[in-house]
């Protein structure tokens, strides 16, 4: 046997993670190996650049990972080039399971862990896989699995879309059998029925599930209500409670995992969720916001194939007093936005000194109501002028495709927050994460990765991601979508000060500013 053991070890010597692979290794003989480690590392200045350390019975072949080591322990007569391959797929599975190197994250993963260690090495050898393999072994992930799921979701929609028509054909028949006066001769047939005292009993337990409180001695024999239109047990095939959910049941009875249409819409705005976050603001009885959403459309080999930016400024007025408020705003604007200003105001006094004031007293503004005083238009005239660019590039080969996928900032005195690019994949397949700034999370439900960045700025201008699928083509993964929202503004627009009609008495007011990325896509 040449490899003992694996083990994740903290910088201060404990042990979060070991797997044994020979039967002979006792417990504590292991755990006296593992505490020894730390001292020999740290006593052994001859060894910190290298990758081992030996003694007289074991070797440690290890590499550091942040706050952590991962740690092989081999015989003396191992192959050391062996080992230190083993040791680089020990060291790509841990970001595999785990979404940081913090002692809690590789302890809450501890037992993914083992069972990937397992399927790297079996009796003290090591084992031909990759971690693709690896990926796909733990996770047991089945195609033909899939499929057959999916045939089984689409014959019940069918078999509910087919329970739906009889429900409306029988409702329909109903119908036309009371237009021709069939209810008055079953409510006679069940008034002569009432009579008898079990079917006394039937009729109680009928209101009873209907929710009604009523007892037999509140139902006289001679005067026994007819039942109501469609109560019959025998018309119920529309009802919720009755025939859908007995039939999804039986399906779940039978070990079917059934997927309602509120759970597929629940997991669908899971991905789709706005990045956007509304800001918590001081809200003063002036309250100004200047909002931007930009829209834009990418090719993938390169150029703008469609983008503009609409902006707003919105006044909201909760003091009377205020309602004749005139704003100061600082034009800087250098990307040739089209502004308009609202009818009510006076344009030549924005157009001389970019006042934003009414032309008459007489027409104040609403109260409580957000009222747009001010609207502009930017078409940009290339990609470079994007905020952010994206570079997807996918390339196929005969194990699969490999995608990098890389972004840019390119207006560098912007901060772009909450940024979430959502890749999509092919069907049917899982990636294998080599490469990530950032976070990323694979939604299994919509086929989509979705990479995200919570800030973007002049120290993070650059960032990549890298991830392999083994079947797909380089169509599968666009459009690419993103989102983000910046409290930057394209056009260098400001708001001064505030003040009132008459005079040049000042204001205080509050205000928020944001562009936000509505629709954003590689195509």
């Amino acid at each position: 046997m040449t490899l003992i053991a694996a083990s994740v070890v903290t910088k201060g010597g404990k042990a979060l993670v070991t797997r044994p692979f020979v039967t002979q290794m006792t417990k504590a003989r292991l755990e006296g190996l593992l505490d020894a480690f730390p001292k020999l590392v740290g006593s052994d200045k001859t060894q910190r650049q290298h990758t081992f350390v030996e003694t007289d019975s074991v070797r440690y072949v290890y590499q550091p990972l942040d706050n952590i080591y991962i740690v092989l322990v081999t015989t003396k007569a191992s192959n050391i080039l062996e080992d230190l391959e083993t040791l680089r797929l020990f060291s790509r599975v841990i970001p595999e399971y785990c979404k940081s190197n913090e002692e809690s994250e590789i302890l809450n993963n501890a037992f993914e862990l083992i069972f990937a260690f397992d399927e790297i090495v079996a009796l003290g050898y090591r084992e031909s896989v990759t971690l693709a393999q690896i990926r796909t072994f733990t996770e047991m992930d089945s195609h033909e699995e899939r499929v057959a799921n999916q045939i089984k979701i689409a014959q019940e929609r069918a078999a509910k879309s087919l329970m739906d028509d009889k429900a409306k054909e029988l409702k329909k028949k109903r119908d036309d059998a009371l237009k021709k006066g069939i209810k008055s001769s079953m409510s006679s047939a069940n008034a002569i029925s009432s009579s008898n005292a079990n079917q006394m009993v039937s009729v109680t337990s009928d209101f009873a599930n209907l929710g009604l409180d009523t007892t037999a001695s509140k139902l006289a024999p001679t005067k026994a209500p007819a039942r109501p239109a469609g109560g019959g047990k025998a018309l119920k095939l529309g009802a919720k409670d009755t025939s859908d959910d007995q039939f999804m049941r039986q399906l779940q009875n039978e070990g079917q995992n059934v997927v309602t249409d509120m759970q597929t819409k629940t997991r669908s705005k899971e991905t789709a969720q706005d990045v956007v976050v509304e800001p918590v603001v001081n809200r003063k009885p002036v309250h100004l916001r200047c909002i931007e959403r930009l829209s834009a459309t990418v090719s993938r080999d390169g150029g703008l194939e469609a983008c503009e930016i609409i902006g707003t400024v919105t006044l909201n007025i909760s003091d009377p007093q205020f309602q004749t408020v005139s704003i100061q705003m600082k034009n800087e604007d250098k990307s040739g936005a089209q502004l308009q200003v609202h009818p009510n105001l006076d344009r030549k006094t924005w157009q001389t000194s970019s006042m934003l004031q009414l032309k008459s007293a007489q027409k104040p503004f609403p109260v409580n109501v957000d009222v747009g005083v001010l609207k502009w238009r930017i078409q940009l005239p290339d990609e470079e002028a994007l905020p952010l660019s994206i570079n997807c590039w996918p390339n196929e080969s005969p194990d699969g495709v490999t995608v990098n996928i890389e972004y840019t900032l390119q207006i560098e005195d912007m901060q772009l927050n909450k940024v979430a690019i959502a890749i999509p994949l092919p069907p049917a397949t899982s990636p294998t994460v080599s490469e990530c700034e950032g976070s990323y999370e694979y939604v299994k439900s919509r086929s989509v990765i979705l990479w995200t960045i919570d800030v973007i700025d002049s120290s993070n201008k650059n960032g990549t991601l890298e991830f392999s699928t083994p079947n797909g083509h380089a169509d599968h993964f666009f459009p690419v979508n993103v989102k983000f929202y910046s409290e930057n503004l394209f056009c260098k627009l400001s708001i001064v000060a505030a003040q009132k009609h008459e005079s040049s008495e000042k204001i205080e007011f509050s205000e928020e500013t944001r562009l936000i990325a509505e629709k954003y896509e590689v195509v």
